[in-house]
């Protein structure tokens, strides 16, 4: 049996890879009077009068939303909001496993930017991060930047920030194993999407002074056609030499 084959058929027994059990078991009439009404009112007023004690009574503490449109994911490309569900639940599976951190998948029937901000808005009070994941650049910034405006809880973008900094820890190790520095190498990032441009940053946030960014047509320069806004502002600060010509 092929990977391909087993993952399918491990998904269909798994009906889902997560399921909600609860801290609080109701066993008797007294339990449910303190999981539930009228107990519950008591942590419901205190939060009322400040709204950082949810932290201390709720499920916010330690929760955060996995948030796909579908228009990205994997290497699949735009498949929609339904098809995306399998890798934001298992994305959610990591949060648990490997970080002991709830998280729940959040599928959203829309790729209109504002709508996904206005969305994400409106339903953060349940949560204590919003992790976005698999939305196409250049949509992703935007849609990144406004919820950091507008929210006052971390917002983390995985194809950027987890991407870029895997990548730079990579590099930091490479460069000890090379003993070259960092002021003197020539770096060529592969790719202009999300993921690329977030590495880049990183990158010369950290100080290498050479960077190279490259898409499917070959050498970002100041001169090429057709970039996004982003990749026009990251064509200011890479390839200071204006080089042309293909990724080879």
């Amino acid at each position: 049996m092929s990977n391909s084959e087993k993952a399918l058929q491990m998904h269909e027994q798994w009906n889902g890879k997560l399921e909600t059990t609860a801290k609080a078991h109701v066993n008797s009439r007294e339990d449910l009077a303190i999981a539930y009404t009228p107990g519950v009112a008591e942590p419901c007023k205190v939060i009322a009068k400040d709204p950082e004690a949810a932290y201390k009574y709720t499920i916010k503490s330690n929760t955060v939303a996995v948030v796909s449109d579908g228009s990205a994911v994997l290497g699949l490309g735009n498949i929609g909001a339904l098809a995306a569900m399998p890798v934001m639940e298992g994305k959610a599976v990591l949060f648990k496993e490997f970080g002991g951190v709830n998280a729940v998948p959040i599928c959203l029937d829309t790729q209109d930017t504002e709508e996904i901000i206005r969305t994400v808005v409106n339903i953060a009070p349940a949560f204590g991060g919003i992790n976005l994941e698999d939305i196409s650049a250049p949509r992703c910034f935007e849609i990144e930047t406004r919820l950091k405006e507008l929210l006052d809880i971390p917002v983390f973008h995985d194809d950027q920030h987890g991407t870029a900094i895997v990548v730079l820890a990579g590099i930091i190790n490479a460069l000890k194993v090379t003993k070259k520095e960092k002021e003197t190498c020539r770096v060529v990032v592969n790719g202009a999407g999300s993921a690329g441009v977030a590495i880049t940053k990183l990158l010369l946030n950290y100080g290498f002074k050479d960077i190279t960014m490259c898409d499917i047509n070959g050498i970002i320069s100041k001169d090429s056609e057709n970039l996004n806004w982003m990749q026009k502002e990251m064509a200011k600060v890479t390839n200071l030499k204006n080089a042309s010509g293909t990724l080879a």
